[in-house]
C-alpha cells in the first residue's frame, strides 16, 4: 500500500487509484472484515466494506440467466472512438 492511505478511526481512507491498482490484496481485507473510505480527489465518494443481510436482499430477487448460447446473433456495435481513450476517460487518468 502507498503512504496515501489514511486512517480515520477504525476505518482505512484510500485513493481509488489505490484500491484500483491493489485490488485483490484490498478485497481480501475486507473479506477478513476491514472496511475503507474510498476517495475521488480527496472527497470520500463510496464505503467498501462486507455486505450484511440489508444489502444482499436484492440478490436474492434476481434470477439466473436463462440465456445459453445465440451470443453470436447479438448486432455488432463499433465504437466511435477508441476504447482506451474511453476507459482512460472513465478511469480519469487524463489530465
Amino acid at each position: 500500500m502507498s503512504a496515501t492511505i489514511v486512517r480515520s478511526g477504525a476505518v482505512e481512507r484510500i485513493p481509488h487509484r489505490e484500491l484500483r491498482n491493489n485490488s485483490a490484496a484490498i478485497l481480501r481485507r475486507v473479506a477478513a472484515g476491514e472496511s475503507f473510505e474510498i476517495t475521488n480527489h480527496g472527497e470520500v465518494v463510496a464505503i467498501l466494506r462486507q455486505p450484511v443481510a440489508d444489502d444482499l436482499w436484492y440478490a436474492e430477487m434476481a434470477r439466473p440467466a436463462t440465456r445459453s448460447r445465440g451470443w453470436n446473433d447479438i448486432e455488432r456495435v463499433r465504437a466511435r472512438r477508441p476504447m482506451q481513450e474511453v476507459l482512460d476517460e472513465l478511469r480519469e487518468d487524463r489530465l
